[in-house]
């Protein structure tokens, strides 16, 4: 069977077939990593997506808000590329589960902000150090331009997938 015809990289010309390859083999392997987050999970975190029905989404979601402190859900939804009812529908299950809270924002009392319960946030952050340790290690043997390229490539497949 044919392969489909490759991608042109920003300068026009065509991805190589031995990078095409390269990344063919890749992916799999990146796809098992996030397959494996639920055992990443503290116990507790665990427990909890386990009985609510929570899954990769909702640990996005935990992620965007452990990472800004507090956001509100038209910030997690533009964070997130999802829709407006989605993240709502993400936030309110998280927020039935414990694992957020909700509140008025002082500077605007029309919206409303997510947070992590004080008493959650040693949970979340331990389960994202977990999932970004390999990744920091990878990235801890690259040189200062190599990391450069690297974010940068990993920020143009994020383009690409949204």
């Amino acid at each position: 069977m044919p392969r489909p015809q490759r991608a042109t990289d920003t300068a026009g010309a065509p991805v190589s077939a031995e990078h095409q390859r390269q990344l063919e083999a890749l992916a799999p392997l990146i796809a098992t990593h996030f397959r494996r987050a639920h055992g990443d999970m503290p116990a507790a975190l665990r427990e909890s997506f386990d009985a609510g029905g929570l899954g990769n989404r909702h640990g996005a979601v935990l992620a965007q808000v452990l990472a800004a402190g507090s956001l509100s859900v038209s910030d997690l939804a533009r964070r997130l590329d999802i829709s407006l009812t989605n993240a709502s529908q993400l936030a309110g299950e998280l927020h039935r589960a414990g694992w957020l809270q909700r509140h008025n924002d002082p500077a605007d009392n029309r919206r409303t902000l997510l947070s992590l319960p004080e008493d959650r946030r040693d949970d979340v952050a331990t389960f994202i150090n977990r999932r970004s340790d390999a990744l920091l290690r990878a990235m801890s043997r690259l040189t200062p331009t190599q990391r450069r390229g690297f974010l940068a490539g990993l920020q143009a497949w994020a383009d690409e997938i949204h």
